[in-house]
């Protein structure tokens, strides 16, 4: 009797290493892009496609990369509006740019 059986029941996500999670969502088909998702956001990921729902507090993440991309967008605006020399406009995409990574700041 020195075999052993396979544990069925698997550990906590919140245990497992980054690659344990990234093989766990390639096993869900309604996980997108898991290898470009940190440890928080592959775990968020599985929960929800598991059905499980989440304590509060865990979509920092996500909302980072979201305001990232919003300032991105206004920078591009902001290099127009200084090609066409509407240096107003400017001006206000520059204090949003600055809101924006308060904000960034503060969510990380």
């Amino acid at each position: 009797m020195g075999s052993k059986k396979k544990e069925t029941k698997e550990k906590p996500l919140e245990k497992m290493t980054s690659k344990e999670l990234r093989e766990v969502a390639m096993a869900l088909p309604d996980i997108v892009g898991a290898h470009g998702m940190n440890k928080a956001e592959l775990i968020s990921a599985i929960k929800q496609a598991r059905g499980v729902e989440e304590e509060g507090g865990q979509q920092k993440s996500g909302q980072v990369r979201e305001i990232k991309k919003k300032i991105r967008d206004l920078k591009v605006k902001r290099e127009n509006a200084l090609e066409s020399d509407d240096e107003k406009m400017a001006h206000v995409l520059r204090k949003r740019i600055i809101r924006l990574k308060k904000k960034s700041r503060r969510a990380a």
